[in-house]
């Protein structure tokens, strides 16, 4: 008997428990490598935005020229993200800074806790679908065990009643019921490589996404501008403070 049909009578002789059992797990592997492609991409694009959008905005003469600079470059939205937060908390501060409630705010740990929103959001928009790969990195491996165990049972219940039991009748089921093991590691493994893949490159991602809020901040607060930065930015709300923290 060849590998495919031992999969065809597997399937023929199983029950509607293994069916479903199998079931869930190509949909599992089906939506995992989804997200594996999806995220793939993001990440990829992410990096080229940190090689190629931070230079392209600090090469522009003005803030609106950066930003839309760097909307063009960045394709991720991860670093127009925490721009656009960055200024639009000065602009912000400037309009307000003389009322009641915006007079006590220190600009530049408003600015950066406006930052600091912008690196949560885009950190939350990198890290989409990673709970779903260790879900089923952690999950797939019993679900084919069920599967396995299931299957053995259901092999045993048929042999039921027989006056004579031999290996043979007994190991074909049995092989084909450990199938299930075999697909629940086929599902986990490429999940699990990929998740620890993922988290890898997004805390490169958000390294340079802190240099950069870290850069704004100084330069929105204090006009210091970065070193090596080539153009001449002028800051939409220019502030002077004791600390750019």
């Amino acid at each position: 008997m060849n590998f495919h049909t031992g999969l065809a009578h597997f399937w023929a002789q199983s029950d509607a428990v293994i069916h479903a059992t199998a079931l869930i797990l190509l949909l599992l592997s089906v939506a995992s490598w989804w997200i594996i492609a999806t995220r793939a991409l993001e990440i990829r694009r992410a990096q080229r935005a940190a090689q190629r959008a931070v230079a392209a905005f600090w090469e522009e003469k003005t803030l609106q020229s950066a930003l839309d600079a760097l909307v063009r470059e960045d394709r991720s939205g991860a670093f127009v993200t925490v721009a656009q937060a960055g200024l639009a908390a000065a602009q912000a501060h400037q309009r307000r800074g003389n009322q009641s409630i915006g007079a006590g705010l220190d600009p530049a740990d408003y600015i950066a806790q406006a930052l600091r929103q912008g690196i949560t959001e885009a950190q939350g928009r990198l890290e989409s679908g990673l709970s779903f790969l260790a879900s089923v990195g952690a999950t797939a491996p019993f679900i084919g065990l069920f599967g396995t165990v299931w299957g053995i049972y259901h092999a045993l219940v048929g042999l039921a009643g027989a006056t004579q039991v031999v290996l043979e009748k007994v190991a074909g089921p049995v092989g084909e019921a450990l199938i299930m093991t075999a697909a629940g590691l086929f599902v986990a493994i490429p999940a699990v490589l990929a998740f620890n893949a993922c988290v890898r490159a997004n805390r490169l991602l958000l390294a340079r996404l802190d240099a950069f809020a870290y850069a704004l901040h100084g330069y929105l607060v204090g006009g210091i501008r970065p070193k090596g930065a080539s153009g001449d930015v002028e800051p939409a709300a220019p502030h002077k403070t004791r600390s750019a923290a």
